[in-house]
């Protein structure tokens, strides 16, 4: 289905200011057509997965620097291909760190409200809410585990998992966007 261009430089320029909702709906829009692309290119789930996390954090992080004369999807699948090329280069080499001053800048798309997946979050049945948090992926279940339960900040996963921030960030992100889907499938059967 084609976004219509209007709504999507809208919520580019939202982005750009940092608005949480805008990173939501352009993580929503093209996270299928960037995983897709990356899992005809690995052949693993996981890979791709963690490809696609990366693809957006480092879009988000430098959103900013996007020229609207491009497709964005374009771009983004450019970003995603460098990260896949990179990584296939340096196979045995450890995850960068995030810099601090990337850091910083990622700091700036920090959700100051509750998100609607917040509130289903802490609205469940913790007995039912665990049953669904089991239903994700084990690097889902282990970033919800940590923000929700053990209730570490976003630096303290970053350190615990030994993964930059905006990694961490992104990968909350999806997986408590998962998550609401999870409840919401079972909340309507």
């Amino acid at each position: 289905m084609e976004i219509d261009q209007d709504l999507l430089q809208e919520q580019i320029q939202n982005a750009k200011a940092g608005k949480q909702a805008a990173f939501n709906f352009l993580l929503d829009q093209f996270w299928n057509q960037v995983y897709g692309f990356q899992l005809k290119r690995v052949r693993s789930e996981y890979e791709a997965e963690d490809i696609t996390i990366e693809t957006f954090s480092k879009a988000f992080d430098k959103i900013d620097s996007y020229d609207s004369s491009y497709k964005f999807q374009t771009w983004l699948i450019t970003i995603s291909k460098n990260i896949q090329i990179d990584k296939s280069r340096k196979s045995n080499a450890n995850i960068t760190r995030a810099t601090e001053a990337q850091a910083e800048q990622f700091e700036r798309i920090a959700d100051q409200t509750p998100s609607p997946e917040d509130k289903l979050i802490t609205e469940q049945n913790l007995a039912q809410l665990l049953l669904y948090i089991k239903m994700l992926k084990p690097h889902y279940q282990e970033v919800i585990n940590l923000r929700y339960f053990r209730e570490m900040t976003y630096n303290e996963i970053s350190s615990a998992l030994n993964e930059p921030l905006n990694n961490v960030k992104v990968r909350l992100l999806r997986a408590r966007k998962l998550l609401a889907e999870i409840i919401n499938q079972n909340d309507h059967t």
